[in-house]
């Protein structure tokens, strides 16, 4: 069963898990369950995703029910009219705030402004040596971007160099394999944990909450982080 965060007649939230999928799709043929068939079957009518989350991104997933709701929903995430925060942990120390302003392409090649905001909330120091170094240091962030791109957070923390850990696409293979190796962890630090936007119907502030899942939260615990 999915946790679902939020419901009334016109939408319904969940918080994903790692993982999932959000629909099929020709890329990940090896899948066999995906959240939007999930949900449908869980409330009992259909369902359609306004935004997306990468499969191995977890966090507050938005549906609509109709379709009214679901284009202005649409139009409210290509505007950049919500509020979206996510969490993350990253490889290294980062600066205790930052803005990252770096263009990035699309696939056709066009380039696009992109924007991200982040403060970093805690910083681990594991006693466990990595390459040259007698231990491994990393940040759990807490990332604001003001636009949306493809991929976005992992193609921004990877180019200043604090890649997102578990990401295999955009991030450090040797973190990942260290990951999997030492603490069996093949998921992806990433989390959207907050969502705030204009309800399309009553006009109401929603604010959106998802608590982390037992992955992230097993690596905070053998990072010694608070959560």
């Amino acid at each position: 069963m999915l946790e679902i965060i939020y419901q009334d007649e016109h939408l319904v939230a969940i918080n994903k898990p790692h993982g999932l999928l959000v629909h099929q799709s020709s890329i990940a043929r090896d899948a066999t369950e995906f959240a939007l068939q999930m949900l449908r079957d869980q409330v009992g009518k259909h369902v359609s995703p306004v935004h997306r989350l990468d499969r191995k991104t977890s966090g507050v997933l938005l549906f609509a029910f109709d379709k009214v709701s679901e284009i202005a929903m649409h139009q409210q995430f290509m505007n950049a009219e919500t509020d979206k925060k996510y969490l993350a942990i990253l490889r290294g120390f980062t600066p205790d705030a930052m803005d990252i302003d770096y263009p990035l392409a699309k696939e056709n090649g066009t380039m696009q402004d992109a924007f991200t905001s982040f403060r970093t909330l805690q910083r681990a120091e594991v006693e466990v040596a990595f390459g040259k170094h007698p231990t491994s240091r990393y940040s759990l962030v807490e990332a604001t971007p003001k636009t949306g791109r493809m991929h976005q957070l992992r193609r921004h923390f990877s180019h200043i160099l604090h890649p997102i850990i578990g990401d295999r696409t955009h991030g450090c293979n040797k973190q990942n394999k260290f990951f999997k190796e030492q603490w069996d962890m093949t998921t992806m630090l990433l989390h959207a944990s907050e969502l705030g936007f204009i309800h399309p119907v009553t006009n109401e502030k929603i604010h959106l909450k998802a608590g982390l899942h037992d992955e992230f939260k097993r690596v905070m615990d053998f990072m010694k982080m608070e959560h």
